[in-house]
């Protein structure tokens, strides 16, 4: 005995496993209107505040540095002008009395200033005196922010100032400072540079708290704006939220359930009109149930009816049909038609009494402990007079062990003779196999048949009552067109699945679950639904799930695999 195929299953790539990422990092965008707003609103507070933070520190810094540079200029222009004073009005002829002229001079000028400064005089690059004169720095560890390029600009440009902002490094750290290049000429010695180094942490200090304090108002803004947007867009999420529980509680079968009207806004006006409809859907569907109960009611009345004068109509066929040899060849082929569509007409009405039994919710099922096995062999024999009518051979695939399950015995085997009747009736003349398996939580089998098979559209109502898959195709057992489904109804019935996979010109096969035990919900089958493949074919599979939800293209078959993909049991979607 051949074992059920193992289930494909193929490694997840690792671009599905960063999309289930960002779609778990995006699930409160896509289920939570709250958050999307309050987001929405903290990211435009948030980028607002970055672009005014920017701006304002921008605009005060420069502000702040425009202010200072510009007193600067004039210390310095003033200082300059002194010592320049100071110079001409100086009597020193020789080169001690000239170099005391400039060491007089340098603490006049590092005082010159609102703020502490510091002073360098150093004789010009190029200056073309005889005497030698000593530099003079009042802080030497910051001579090197004179650079060259400075010095030659501020040579060149006698009688003016020059600027630039440099970077004093100091031991507790660094802080913004700007240099600022004049040039002096003594009558005896020669031209002179003389530069003033001014320190901005103050400024620097100033910005930053400013800076700080801007900061902390855009973060209570933004945090005020959160709270505003969480509790104007609450008011408008928790009436959804009740209508959508209402809603959820009215699907499940509780018309009674209103939503709570407060106030006179619109969301008082939008629980008005939904409890006004949920009030019109109550009313609709209490129609609806007793048009429906009436009916079943008539069905059943009818049916039941129908039996006393059906009763009298077949005795009387029953005599007139074993004296048809006696009869005119017209009216012995009369008494056969009358005597077979007698027959028809009883299944019909003990298919009709089923059916109503199930729409009233009164079918009982008698579910005690059997082998699967032995009900499939007893349909197999009870078909095979079928079979060799139309010339089918009938197989089977039964498991060595016994499959035991608890179920009602007259309803699958009922279950078991539609599958096989269809079977062999739309097989062609072409093999059916029986296959039975089972499993710790299960028990299957499938009626696979080689004939015509259906299309998408006809597997969406192989279910459906009084439907046929070719009305026209004479059948030789006459059908009622319920078989099928009241086969669904019982496998419901029983907490099973009853599925169907089909392939035009290539079959069907019809797979039924059953649990082993009551009360054990199924999660898969222990038969494969889709069937190897035994003949190449680009048409596109079709299979019925057990979820109602209708036909779903199955994945190809894999040529170079033993193993094939099976439907899907749990979801009941389309596999497009």
């Amino acid at each position: 005995m051949s074992s059920a195929s193992s289930t494909f299953k193929p490694e997840v790539p690792a671009a599905f496993a960063l999309v289930r990422a960002w779609r778990a990092v995006t699930r409160p965008f896509r289920t939570s209107l709250q958050f999307r707003v309050m987001f929405a609103a903290i990211s435009i507070g948030v980028i607002s505040l970055v672009l005014l933070t920017t701006f304002l520190s921008s605009y005060i810094r420069n502000g702040l540095v425009e202010q200072r540079v510009t007193e600067i200029l004039e210390e310095t222009a003033r200082s300059v002008s002194q010592a320049q004073a100071t110079m001409n009005a100086s009597a020193a002829t020789t080169q001690v009395q000239v170099q005391q002229t400039l060491t007089d001079i340098i603490p006049a000028l590092q005082q010159g200033g609102t703020s502490g400064r510091d002073v360098y005089l150093w004789k010009a690059l190029n200056s073309d005196t005889s005497m030698f004169l000593l530099d003079h720095s009042t802080a030497q560890e910051h001579a090197g922010l004179i650079d060259r390029a400075l010095r030659e600009t501020n040579v060149r440009g006698s009688n003016q100032q020059h600027y630039r902002f440099v970077e004093i490094r100091e031991a507790d750290g660094t802080s913004p400072g700007i240099v600022v290049g004049s040039t002096v000429e003594m009558p005896v010695g020669g031209k002179f540079e003389v530069y003033f180094l001014y320190s901005l942490a103050a400024q620097e200090q100033t910005l930053r708290y400013l800076q700080g304090i801007v900061g902390l108002a855009g973060i209570a803004l933004v945090a005020i704006l959160g709270a505003l947007t969480f509790t104007v867009t609450r008011q408008v999420v928790i009436p959804v939220q009740q209508a959508s529980a209402v809603a959820e509680r009215i699907a499940d079968g509780h018309l009674d359930e209103r939503l709570a009207v407060l106030g006179e806004d619109e969301v008082a006006r939008l629980a008005m009109s939904f409890n006004e409809m949920a009030s019109s859907l109550g009313v609709q569907i209490d129609q609806l149930a007793e048009l429906s109960k009436v009916q079943r009611r008539f069905v059943s009345d009818v049916s039941h009816e129908l039996r006393t004068p059906l009763t009298t109509v077949r005795m009387a066929s029953e005599m007139i049909y074993e004296n048809r040899e006696e009869f005119a060849p017209v009216v012995k082929r009369s008494a056969e038609l009358l005597h077979t569509q007698i027959d028809r007409f009883e299944d019909l009405l003990a298919d009709l009494l089923e059916i109503s039994r199930f729409d009233a919710g009164a079918a009982v099922l008698s579910a005690e402990a059997r082998d699967l096995n032995e009900l499939v062999i007893t349909a197999i024999d009870n078909v095979m007079p079928l079979a060799e009518k139309k010339g089918v051979w009938v197989s089977a695939d039964l498991p060595e062990v016994r499959t035991k399950a608890d179920f009602d015995s007259v309803r699958v085997e009922r279950i078991l003779r539609n599958l096989l009747v269809n079977a062999v009736e739309h097989a062609e003349g072409n093999p059916v196999h029986v296959t039975v398996r089972a499993s710790e939580t299960a028990v299957a089998v499938s009626v696979r048949d080689h004939g015509i098979g259906m299309d998408r559209e006809q597997v969406t109502r192989v279910f459906d009552r009084f439907w046929r898959a070719d009305p026209a195709r004479a059948r030789t057992t006459g059908g009622t067109g319920l078989g099928l489904s009241i086969a669904k109804e019982d496998a419901h019935l029983h907490g099973g699945w009853l599925e169907v996979w089909a392939r035009p010109g290539f079959g069907s096969n019809f797979r039924l679950t059953l649990p082993v035990r009551a009360g054990i919900t199924l999660v898969e089958s222990p038969v494969e639904l889709e069937p190897s493949r035994e003949t190449p074919d680009t048409t596109e599979p079709v299979y019925y799930d057990h979820e109602d939800h209708g036909p779903a293209v199955l994945p190809s078959f894999d040529q170079d695999s033993a193993a094939i993909p099976t439907a899907p049991q749990t979801t009941g979607a389309f596999d497009d």
